[in-house]
């Protein structure tokens, strides 16, 4: 038996197999070209079955929405609150080179709090597109020529 949801790493984006209301699986991959993620199910088989292939890796709910985040942050511009604590967090990176140091503890955790939260508002912002809502933030990507 497969506990859902779980996460992944596939092929340098975050994916996500969840069950579905027929007891089946499906999965849900990371659109780094609007942010949201996809129903890709064909991949299920392949990230579960995934033994040694560098390109494919389970990881935590935790490090899921890090990586989310960081790619989200990294591919897309767009306005709003979720781009400008993107922004905070780049501003601390910029900082630290800056001066020629790694990111203290606390910059560290602020960075994954952040990450957290830009997590949540996204959750909630395609949860209300999924209800009929209008957008409330529009993301574009930041390499509109890069293949994806």
């Amino acid at each position: 038996m497969i506990q859902t949801p779980s996460f992944y790493t596939y092929f340098g984006k975050t994916y996500r197999v969840e069950s579905t209301p027929d007891g089946g699986l499906t999965g849900f991959l990371l659109d780094l070209s609007t942010g949201e993620f996809d129903e890709k199910p064909e991949h299920v088989r392949e990230v579960l079955w995934a033994m040694a292939s560098s390109d494919i890796s389970k990881v935590s709910e935790e490090k899921f929405v890090q990586e989310t985040e960081r790619a989200r942050a990294y591919e897309l511009k767009g306005g709003g609150p979720i781009f400008a604590l993107y922004e905070t967090i780049d501003g601390l990176y910029a900082q630290a080179k800056r001066e020629n140091r790694r990111l203290e503890p606390q910059e560290s955790a602020l960075i994954q709090s952040l990450r957290k939260r830009t997590f949540k508002m996204w959750e909630d912002e395609l949860a209300r597109r999924a209800a009929g809502e209008p957008p409330s933030f529009r993301a574009e990507p930041r390499f509109p020529n890069r293949a994806r």
